[in-house]
């Protein structure tokens, strides 16, 4: 069972970038791993680090003062490539959470499918969220999935955000689609058994 998500209260990490896209997010050299662990090692890694290895200083990831399981990106996060290894390396550095005005379809399903709850926000919101943050790198943000509101502490300010019913589902419950499965065999075996 994966871990389960209610609500998170979080710092954030801000990318005030648009159009990350999923080589930018995971460099195509990484994409022969087919398995996820350590890919969040890799999030973002010419970005990160310098070609000998070292940290870039001026990258946000490597800024001890930014901190978090949200990562709050710019417009057309996730566009590019489809590849899943993208979200792999989200979800393997430990964000829980990306609020983004708005995500390439492909990727928002694959953050989803790894547990990593993409929250589309409006324009507005998320310029307000990346204010907020550059004035304060202690800002809260809470992201509330039973209710589908996300709120930024220091202002007060909520809104709404969009989710397709069946991943709420598997993510309050813990539940990847063949853990869904599993879960609703005896109906599905009486289904069976009535449409023979």
């Amino acid at each position: 069972m994966k871990q389960k998500f209610n609500v998170i209260t979080s710092t954030c990490v801000p990318l005030p970038l648009e159009n990350v896209d999923t080589d930018q997010i995971i460099p195509a050299r990484f994409l022969k791993a087919t398995d996820k662990a350590g890919m969040g090692e890799n999030l973002f890694r010419d970005w990160r680090f310098n070609a000998d290895g070292t940290p870039k200083k001026d990258f946000v990831l490597n800024d001890p003062s930014y901190s978090g399981v949200i990562l709050v990106a710019g417009k057309n996060f996730g566009s590019g490539s489809s590849r899943e290894h993208a979200a792999w390396a989200i979800a393997g550095y430990g964000f829980r959470v990306v609020i983004s005005s708005f995500f390439a379809d492909i990727h928002k399903n694959n953050e989803l499918n790894n547990f990593v709850l993409p929250v589309v926000v409006s324009e507005d919101f998320l310029q307000e969220l990346f204010a907020s943050i550059a004035q304060d790198h202690n800002t809260l943000v809470e992201v509330d999935l039973p209710r589908q509101t996300v709120t930024n502490k220091s202002t007060g300010r909520s809104e709404q955000f969009e989710i397709n019913g069946y991943k709420k589902h598997c993510l309050i419950n813990g539940l990847d689609d063949i853990d869904f499965l599993v879960a609703n065999k005896d109906k599905i075996e009486e289904w069976e058994g009535n449409n023979e």
